[in-house]
């Protein structure tokens, strides 16, 4: 079975700048999607900002087994109830590629817990990636390193969770150094944070990086079953215990009544 994956953008930067609309010129989304697509076990689609509930309808997100995050200067016009529906959905098995400026957006903040702040510098600097783990299912395909000509520095310290395991290192031509590929798991999705893809830089054209994003989406799918009632938290009644029990001492709640939130 295909694997379904959504690719989502803001898709403002390149209706509004020349620079990123040249390198661009049919969205950012579009051209993650096509390069998912070279994947011939991928079935894309996309979703941007704008759209009727930025494109992520409870319909559309239930279909999606992967969700591929752009986001860069739009962060607080997503909704709250749409991240909410994201981080669900994600709890559930649904797997997340969060990208670049994605670690700012309101749905990896709502997953990490923290801040996701950093140091950065727009110099179009040299970006070499480095391989943590050669034998990892996401670096597949990949030389000791990635080199990219030109990108966004981003430096440590950066304000997210320890990982699950960090995938790539990157070091700046500046100097600067950056965990910039990082797994972790919530509930029962996985996510992957990828770092390069600054929107007037051609990134997502690089052949390497391409590859990443397929790798990821793999590793990111979780072909069971969503775990719809992972959010519930069930009163179970004196009577419906394994072991059989005899109730002690008093209670808040009448069996099976909901508890607080």
């Amino acid at each position: 079975m295909p694997i379904r994956v959504t690719v989502w953008n803001e898709y403002l930067h390149e209706k509004e700048n020349e620079t990123v609309r040249s390198i661009y010129p049919d969205g950012i989304h579009r051209t993650i999607a096509d390069g998912l697509a070279e994947d011939g076990e991928l079935t894309l689609s996309t979703a941007t900002l704008e759209e009727p509930e930025h494109g992520l309808t409870q319909e559309k997100l239930d279909a999606t087994n992967v969700l591929v995050w752009w986001g860069h200067k739009a962060h607080g016009r997503v909704e709250d109830a749409i991240v909410e529906r994201v981080a669900q959905r994600v709890h559930e098995g649904m797997g997340l590629l969060v990208l670049h400026s994605g670690h700012f957006s309101k749905i990896f903040k709502r997953l990490m817990g923290t801040p996701c702040s950093l140091r950065w510098r727009e110099a179009g600097e040299r970006e070499r990636l480095w391989v943590i783990n050669p034998s990892h299912p996401i670096t597949q395909g990949i030389d000791k390193a990635i080199e990219l000509p030109n990108s966004e520095m981003y430096g440590e310290p950066f304000l997210v969770p320890e990982p699950l395991e960090t995938v790539f290192v990157s070091w700046f031509e500046g100097g600067e150094v950056f965990r910039s590929g990082l797994t972790y798991q919530r509930g029962a999705g996985r996510i992957f944070y990828f770092e390069p893809g600054h929107e007037t830089y051609p990134i997502y054209h690089d052949p390497n990086i391409r590859r990443v994003l397929r790798n990821a989406v793999h590793w990111a799918y979780n072909p069971a079953k969503p775990w719809r009632e992972v959010a519930e938290a069930p009163n179970v009644p004196i009577d419906q215990a394994r072991e059989k029990i005899e109730k002690k001492g008093g209670s808040l709640h009448k069996a099976g009544e909901a508890g607080y939130r």
